[in-house]
């Protein structure tokens, strides 16, 4: 069957044709600056010679419609779909796992929409045109959430007053569940040993980052919040932080509350540190003896070997710790950084095979060492189509 996986964005969409259950990629692609006066997509597909062809198109598309009309022509009729998986941010605790769209479930979005106000609208714009493109085609939402509705309220709950829980939603929720769930489902088949058996640390480690503690394929506890802000430092947003911060640059800049948002979401991290988001382009600035950013990689992995310590202390005892995104898959100074010192805790990393780390799943854990240190590449747009594929069929 194929499974076409979209993730829609503010203004981009980005898909994935996907044969399954054989996982091969059938077409990829992105349309980009959506609403411009000049947008792009970029289409790569599988030729008659299983090599991928890619073709760029630069052309105005207006809206989304647009923009999906622009994707289904391109796949042409051959595609022959079986269903849609639309990646959708949040939940709120409306749902735990994937579900098949219907307008019920489209109204139910729609109300904790003000909960992920940047992403939540723009999946919904993606969902309704393809329910009007495709009104025979089985689609399900498969949610960044959910893999994280499993936490025990002593995990997901703030210290604040109950009102605030019981009639506003105000909970950690956390963020990255489709990633976090599919390389703690690697890791089990690399270990060879059931997921159920095993407590895991995932670190999604891209720009934007999150960490996991998974006891027995369930999440316990997130670094992510009731937004995308809370947790480890970003390429651009702040992580933890002192909440009076914000009251404090309130009271002697008088910049807004929209203004403090901005500050943490857009120009903090690394960013904010020392000026530049892309962790590759921190190293070379720290190889240059540039203070401020040997400054941000300190603060960067101080902050994961933190959460690492913090999560091992909730799961009592691990398996494995799981390096995975962008930096985590790409960065072995990163991964030295964030685990020197815990050697005490059975955490030793093999300089040697941290540095020629590559491929789906990789061991880089000292052999004398009692827990596993894998990098493994994750996949979200393959755990959407699995998600998707469980959910009709079930």
């Amino acid at each position: 069957m194929n499974i076409l996986v979209l993730n829609s964005g503010s203004s981009s969409i980005k898909y994935q044709l996907l044969e399954m259950p054989s996982t091969t990629l059938l077409a990829a692609g992105q349309v980009e600056r959506i609403g411009e006066v000049e947008s792009r997509l970029t289409h790569r597909r599988r030729n008659a010679e299983d090599k991928m062809e890619v073709h760029v198109h630069m052309a105005h598309i207006r809206n989304h419609r647009a923009g999906l009309v622009a994707i289904t022509e391109l796949l042409d009729d051959t595609m022959q779909l079986t269903a849609i998986g639309h990646r959708v941010v949040h939940a709120g605790e409306a749902f735990s796992a994937p579900i098949r769209i219907d307008a019920q479930v489209i109204e139910i979005l729609r109300g904790v929409s003000e909960l992920a106000p940047l992403h939540n609208p723009a999946n919904l714009a993606g969902i309704e045109v393809c329910l009007e493109l495709f009104q025979d085609i089985q689609q399900v939402a498969v949610f960044d959430t959910a893999f994280h509705q499993g936490m025990p309220a002593h995990a997901y709950r703030y210290a604040l007053p109950n009102s605030l829980y019981s009639k506003h939603g105000v909970r950690r929720y956390g963020f990255h569940g489709t990633s976090h769930s599919y390389v703690a489902r690697q890791a089990a088949l690399h270990l060879q040993k059931p997921l159920e058996t095993l407590n895991l640390i995932s670190l999604h480690l891209g720009n934007g980052a999150s960490a996991a503690a998974i006891h027995g394929g369930r999440c316990i506890d997130t670094s992510m919040g009731m937004t995308p802000m809370e947790g480890l430092m970003m390429g651009t947003r702040c992580g933890d932080i002192d909440p009076a911060v914000a009251f404090y640059l309130q009271r002697v800049t008088g910049q807004s509350s929209a203004d403090i948002e901005s500050l943490y979401n857009h120009n903090s991290g690394l960013k904010g540190i020392c000026g530049e988001n892309d962790m590759r382009e921190v190293l070379r600035m720290a190889d240059a003896d540039d203070n401020a950013a040997q400054l941000a990689i300190d603060i960067y992995c101080y902050r994961i070997k933190k959460y690492i310590g913090a999560y091992l202390a909730a799961l009592g005892r691990i398996d494995g710790i799981i390096f995975t995104a962008g930096i985590g898959e790409n960065a072995p100074r990163v991964r030295q950084l964030s685990c020197h010192g815990l050697e005490a805790l059975g955490i030793v990393i093999d300089e040697t095979r941290n540095v020629r780390a590559q491929g789906d799943v990789c061991e880089i854990q000292s052999s004398n060492a009692n827990i596993k240190l894998l990098v493994v590449r994750t996949n979200e747009e393959l755990e959407i189509a699995r998600q998707t594929v469980e959910c009709i069929e079930c």
